[in-house]
């Protein structure tokens, strides 16, 4: 029986650690994946999603300039409430401020917990584009 292939996302990076974020571009390259943009800067947020429109964001939940990963999804999610995001952080907290919020429910979003296996950030990725 023949291996079932794998779909290939357009994918939006916005982490501002250099190392973090070529060494989940640098994978998700190898697997096929489009990486479109990859932002350090959280003002660039909403200007480089308007313009990729990717099927997925991964955003790291520590950003520059006060804001972070739930302000950055908040602000594609007004604007693109079907939009797929990825939240990755070391701080457990973090699915639960993200479980008292409504504006949360029924979207695709998920959490990633740091330290995470690059196969799981990539199944996370299939998961999440997939939800219904």
């Amino acid at each position: 029986m023949a291996k079932k292939e794998k779909k290939q996302f357009k994918i939006m990076i916005i982490e501002d650690e250099q190392d973090i974020l070529l060494l989940y571009k640098d994978y998700l390259l190898s697997r096929g994946h489009k990486i479109l943009a990859t932002s350090t800067t959280a003002n660039e947020i909403m200007s480089d999603y308007d313009r990729i429109q990717p099927d997925v964001a991964i955003i790291d939940y520590k950003l520059p300039n006060g804001k972070n990963g739930i302000d950055a999804a908040i602000e594609i999610l007004n604007k693109y409430p079907l939009a797929a995001i990825l939240i990755v952080t070391a701080y457990e907290t973090v699915k639960k401020q993200i479980a008292k919020n409504s504006l949360f429910d029924n979207k695709r979003v998920e959490v990633l917990i740091k330290p995470l296996r690059l196969a799981q950030l990539e199944s996370s990725i299939h998961n999440i584009v997939n939800k219904n």
